[in-house]
């Protein structure tokens, strides 16, 4: 069980916390609200994807999945800010960004509003009390959350043996209830034990978490961006997909190349030895 501590002031974050987290807030938030712009994107990907570049530039890789509050900081940084930058395309395009702005657009609609190029010009109130409305939230939230946090984290003091089956037994019902199909159930209880298997063999299970979300929007965007080139890969090497590439090559090189150098300084120290 893990140990928790008593009293609001021992829950909350030292200045020692605030200061390693710092640049993974600053980073968490950035990525979080350009991903929040990407339509369809949505929160899942932005905490992933901002977990894995705090991971891959961290100086201490190893400490990620372990307790390490950088880990904690930028993926909560990256949520938060998802939610501001998704409504950037709904109301300047009218296409929601999330399945959450995607229910907001169902409500505009539904009343009479047409969000888009003209949203803003047609109806000033509605889009400036929208943004005041991101404003009084966060502070809301903050005001209830600070209390409540000795709340939230009697939630630790819960026995494995007893949090573990209610989050199957929600998972299940949850499954059920949306597909009403015993094959999905399946594919939830072959996923856990793929998803048991990796952690007991220490395989993350970020990346494959983050393959099966982005797998079919990236294939439907690739076809449509080959049907507008007419079949030709030139489409790929514009300035924006270029940059983007040699990013994500830089995310799958500098951990490897890091893994690389510590191999090198043990064979080096053994030799010295």
């Amino acid at each position: 069980m893990i140990p928790v501590p008593k009293g609001l002031r021992n829950l909350m974050p030292t200045w020692d916390d605030m200061k390693r987290c710092r640049f993974a807030f600053l980073n968490g938030s950035v990525i979080g609200f350009l991903i929040g712009v990407l339509p369809g994107a949505g929160s899942t990907i932005a905490s992933f994807i901002s977990y894995g570049v705090e991971k891959a530039v961290s100086k201490h890789p190893e400490e990620f999945g372990k307790g390490a509050i950088e880990g904690v900081a930028a993926p909560e940084g990256s949520n938060n800010a998802e939610t501001g930058g998704a409504l950037v395309p709904l109301l300047t395009l009218g296409i929601p960004g999330s399945g959450t702005t995607a229910i907001l657009l169902a409500a505009l609609v539904l009343w009479g509003f047409k969000p888009g190029p003209l949203f803003i010009q047609d109806s000033p109130d509605l889009f400036w009390g929208l943004v005041a409305s991101m404003y009084i939230g966060n502070v809301l939230l903050l005001i209830l959350n600070l209390p409540l946090v000795a709340v939230f984290a009697q939630l630790l003091r819960v026995p494995s043996y007893a949090m573990y089956p209610l989050i199957l037994g929600v998972s299940l019902v949850g499954v059920y209830a949306d597909s009403s199909s015993m094959f999905q159930l399946g594919l939830l209880a072959g996923f856990g034990l793929l998803g048991y298997a990796m952690r007991k063999l220490d395989f993350p299970t970020a990346p494959l978490v983050l393959g099966l979300v982005l797998g079919d929007p990236m294939e439907r965007a690739l076809r449509q961006s080959l049907m507008m080139s007419q079949g030709s890969l030139s489409i790929l090497l514009r300035p924006i997909p270029c940059a983007l590439l040699v990013v994500a090559a830089l995310l799958l090189l500098v951990p490897l190349f890091r893994k690389l150098n510590a191999v090198r300084e043990r064979v080096v120290g053994d030799r010295a030895s």
